[in-house]
């Protein structure tokens, strides 16, 4: 197991960090383009046939079914190279602990950065493995590059392995997942699968098909700028507006103070002054009639707020962004009874949970793409915490190597 561990410190070497700064270009950051190329020639190197890479820099790859196996169903694989825009992926030193003791973390002993078990509670559950760590100054990127490196060890322990019998199997590794793009420009025809697994998940063990719906929502405050020592009566501040619909806003209803199923308002950046400002709020809930409900409250709010302070003076713009898969799993049972059986031959258990997020197997859910999520074992994702128990890559590799084996067992 050696190979996939190097392959995900090699992967993480490479800067992928994707931005919302660059709308309409795909990747939004060339630098994603480095990983990709090395991919391409990686896949080569251990017999994927079929290895492309299209101009947006999805990379695509197949492999070929057992003999005799050319009737069962063709299986997909993807994890999404980008890591996210919260937290630097530029020159990332990963460490490997062996045996961890259960006791906090020393990321930067000069700095005081420490993971620490009071904060960070699921590292007991990895008492007695070798976790992957980081320096403390950046993101780890297991998210998702541990998914690349257990699809591609996958795919290297079939061909080795041939008496593991399998159908057409293909995988996708694609840019900007992270910013809510992977599956804009996935070509699912091009892909040719009956159904997929995204290997995007967190906890080992872990199956996850149902999602945030999720929506955007922008607002922006039109003030009135005067003289400060003429002002009154006729300055409207912007920025003490928007503070205004910020504390009117359900104070329980956010990410953190949160969990399971219940949905939530993310107000993720304020900016402004007087004369303007804007809210930009995330908004998710797994129930629908929730979900339309919370886009409902956002507007009702803007209308009351233009009734006290003046028509035009809050402008809503609310955009859906994706919604829930599970809409479109639930008449296909099969699809995650295999992943089930498979997580549990590898683990030793399966366990459904909610995804408190979205995946790009969502949205290709709703592209005709049926496509779950299964765990890729790291924890902590988007900081300086994050952390990759190596038991846990194993496991997905294997898992992913089970879901080929039970699909031609199944056909």
């Amino acid at each position: 197991m050696k190979d996939i561990v190097q392959r995900f410190l090699k992967y993480v070497s490479f800067d992928t960090q994707s931005s919302e700064n660059n709308p309409g270009q795909c990747p939004s950051t060339e630098k994603q383009f480095r990983l990709a190329e090395y991919l391409l020639e990686e896949l080569n190197a251990i017999g994927m046939q079929d290895v492309e890479m299209d101009s947006h820099g999805y990379v695509f790859a197949t492999l070929p079914a057992s003999k005799g196996m050319e009737q069962v169903p063709v299986v997909g694989f993807i994890a999404h190279m980008d890591t996210s825009p919260d937290c630097s992926g530029t020159d990332v030193k990963p460490r490997i602990i062996e045996n961890y003791d259960g006791t906090d973390i020393v990321l930067d002993a000069e700095e005081g950065i420490v993971t620490k078990v009071s904060q960070f509670p699921e590292l007991l559950h990895h008492k007695g493995e070798d976790i992957i760590v980081t320096d403390g100054h950046t993101l780890l990127g297991a998210d998702d590059k541990a998914g690349i490196a257990e699809i591609t060890s996958a795919m290297a322990y079939l061909i080795e392995h041939p008496e593991v019998k399998h159908g057409k199997v293909r995988v996708c590794f694609n840019p900007d997942e992270e910013i809510g793009c992977g599956a804009h420009l996935f070509d699912v025809e091009k892909f040719g699968c009956e159904w997929a697994y995204t290997m995007d998940g967190s906890e080992v063990g872990e199956l996850e098909y149902e999602n945030f719906n999720a929506a955007s929502a922008k607002i922006t405050i039109n003030g009135i700028s005067v003289h400060p020592g003429y002002a009154k009566d006729k300055m409207v501040n912007a920025a003490l507006l928007a503070t205004e619909f910020a504390q009117q806003m359900p104070e329980n209803e956010v990410p953190e103070r949160t969990t399971g199923y219940e949905g939530f308002f993310h107000l993720y950046q304020m900016q402004g002054g007087v004369e303007q400002a804007t809210l930009t709020y995330i908004i998710r809930d797994h129930n629908t009639q929730m979900f339309q409900m919370r886009k409902r409250l956002i507007l009702d709010m803007c209308e009351r707020m233009n009734e006290k302070y003046g028509a035009g003076t809050f402008l809503p713009e609310v955009k859906d962004t994706y919604y829930n898969m599970h809409t479109q799993l639930v008449d296909k049972p099969h699809i995650t009874d295999i992943a089930k059986s498979a997580i549990e031959e590898a683990c030793g258990f399966a366990k459904v949970v909610p995804i408190r997020g979205g995946t790009d197997g969502a949205q290709l859910s709703f592209k005709g793409l049926p496509c779950p999520n299964i765990f890729a074992g790291g924890l902590n994702f988007h900081g300086r915490h994050e952390f990759l128990p190596i038991q846990s890559m194993e496991k997905a590799m294997m898992t992913v190597v089970n879901i080929c084996k039970l699909v031609a067992e199944a056909k």
